[in-house]
């Protein structure tokens, strides 16, 4: 085993995607109305709610509204009402989590030079790097991507030093404040190092100080910490000249409102990027989702989603928005459907790998991750490859280039992504 003094590092088992739970009894409503605030000022002075905030929605119509009466009845209530074209609930949603092992790319970190930055090469030449064919694409068609990807998360560090050059300011929905730091969900004493294992969630694993361990030891607060710039990391992988927009809407422990994804969404289309990850996942149609990414595409924005992790055939939004979005699928070192992973054409355009991929961490360090939320952004860097070789591509035409994959099996779709022959259709 190579030395790890150079690189503390984490074994991060999460199968992150960010799936959809029932909100618990609440009034918190999302509603697209005609004429906009003043019609549901209006309203809510007879159904005594309150307008809490817009979406961001560019026709002015959406809002979110809380409530005394219970969801089910206010619900009911403006349905009927004049001027409301829909209403649904404000969904939560959360993070799952699954078993690992520490893959040997997280051990070696031997330093290496990457696109004018000092990485372990465990992070450049993980097995993942290889099954899609990156470096082929990057020699053979000179591409490291290019535009802006929107990353709407848990946040990410901004002082990474592999990321921060890449970032720009982003915006935090949780706080509603500028900036984008997951680190604001979690004060450490001192920044980690290599240590002892301690327990993150029930099913994972970190390398951390004892003064970081108290407030990471078992701790379902900080089950998701670190899952938005993992997947920012892998990002910057695949596509390491594209600018990266953190967007967050998920806290440490996972859970965000439906309403600040929304939010997410329409501030992405705002601010004129390129892409957008979407590395969660809800059981329910919503559709103010639909609308917004919808919205997206018509700007231009290619949006890629994971399929989520509940080993099912099923159908998961907004990967199931197929001709919006394209849904992704995790899959082995061998090409096989990762045992976690979600499946059937009805929700996957393509597979990628999802298993033990070594990506950034906050605080300067690495962590492996399980899941088709480490799938997802594997898809977007590729997106932003494609967009730097053909400024004219867009969902459609992006979506058709991915399609050029590694045949497996119906259950992935078009197969498993291989990067050197969707930007070789760009061409």
């Amino acid at each position: 085993m190579r030395s790890m003094s150079r690189y503390p590092f984490f074994v991060f088992a999460l199968v992150c995607a960010l799936c959809a739970v029932p909100a618990q009894a609440s009034s918190r409503v999302i509603v697209r109305v005609n004429g906009g605030a003043s019609v549901l000022h209006s309203l809510c002075a007879l159904l005594s709610c309150n307008v809490e905030e817009s979406i961001g929605d560019p026709l002015g119509q959406v809002f979110l509204i809380t409530s005394r009466l219970g969801t089910d009845t206010l619900i009911t209530e403006l349905t009927s009402a004049t001027g409301v074209i829909d209403c649904e609930p404000d969904q939560l949603a959360k993070v799952t989590d699954s078993t690992s092992t520490v893959p040997v790319a997280l051990t070696d970190s031997t330093p290496v030079t990457y696109y004018g930055q000092t990485v372990p090469h465990g992070y450049v030449a993980q097995p993942a790097v290889g099954i899609v064919r990156l470096a082929d694409a990057q020699a053979a068609f000179g591409v490291t991507g290019a535009g802006e990807v929107a990353v709407i998360d848990t946040g990410v560090d901004p002082d990474h030093p592999v990321l921060s050059g890449v970032l720009l300011a982003g915006y935090d929905f949780t706080r509603d404040q500028s900036g984008a730091s997951e680190r604001n969900d979690v004060t450490f004493p001192n920044p980690p190092g290599v240590g002892n294992p301690h327990r993150v969630n029930s099913k994972a694993v970190a390398n951390v100080t004892q003064s970081t361990a108290a407030v990471v030891d078992g701790s379902g607060a900080y089950g998701a910490f670190g899952h938005g710039t993992m997947v920012a990391g892998i990002i910057h992988l695949v596509a390491p000249s594209s600018m990266i927009l953190p967007i967050k809407v998920f806290g440490s422990d996972g859970t965000g409102n439906l309403s600040d994804i929304l939010r997410a969404i329409y501030l992405a289309a705002r601010s004129g990027v390129q892409v957008i990850n979407m590395s969660f996942s809800f059981s329910s149609y919503s559709p103010e989702v639909k609308n917004a990414i919808n919205h997206a595409n018509r700007q231009g924005i290619i949006c890629v989603a994971a399929a989520g992790n509940d080993g099912q055939q099923t159908t998961v939004y907004p990967a199931a928005l197929t001709n919006l979005v394209m849904g992704v699928a995790s899959t082995t070192d061998t090409d096989q459907l990762s045992s976690f992973s979600n499946y059937g054409p009805q929700i996957v355009w393509v597979g990628a790998p999802g298993e033990g991929i070594v990506s950034t961490y906050p605080f300067g360090t690495y962590a492996a991750g399980w899941g088709t939320s480490f799938s997802t952004p594997l898809v977007a860097g590729t997106a932003a490859l494609l967009w730097q070789s053909n400024v004219h591509y867009d969902e459609s035409s992006a979506a058709q280039a991915i399609a050029h994959a590694v045949t497996v099996n119906s259950n992935l779709g078009n197969g498993r992504l291989d990067i050197y022959q969707a930007v070789g259709e760009a061409q």
